[in-house]
């Protein structure tokens, strides 16, 4: 259920109808306006978060991000990344909300380096 309430959420974010820096219906909202728990509002929310489609902004509520333009992250040969929530230091030096992923990238050499999600797409060079 939350996904289905997450995809509606996402239709209307990306078509405009809850445009950058508005808030998100409230999660008693959503849960009475679709007929789903608030748990199941604060799952969708969450998801939401995740993608970068959406931050909290302490004392204001859940509000719609501007639109991101993504770097293409080429991995070396040989490495592995793993994809993780962001801890409050990486959140400090990246500028980001809580909940935004990262992506963490150990080269063959074991030097490891993090890039928020948010702004990094995940691109394999070709063989």
């Amino acid at each position: 259920m939350y996904r289905r309430l997450a995809s509606h959420l996402r239709d209307d974010i990306t078509s405009g109808r809850i445009p950058p820096g508005h808030l998100l219906p409230s999660e008693t909202t959503l849960s009475q306006t679709h007929g789903v728990s608030r748990l199941t509002a604060r799952a969708a929310v969450n998801l939401l978060r995740a993608e970068g489609l959406a931050e909290l902004v302490r004392g204001r509520g859940v509000v719609v991000r501007e639109p991101n333009e993504y770097e293409d992250l080429v991995l070396p040969p040989g490495s592995s990344v793993i994809a993780r929530a962001a801890t409050v230091d990486e959140c400090d030096e990246y500028g980001m909300s809580t909940g935004t992923p990262v992506f963490s990238v150990t080269a063959t050499d074991g030097t490891v380096e993090v890039f928020p999600a948010d702004r990094w797409r995940l691109v394999w060079p070709s063989s």
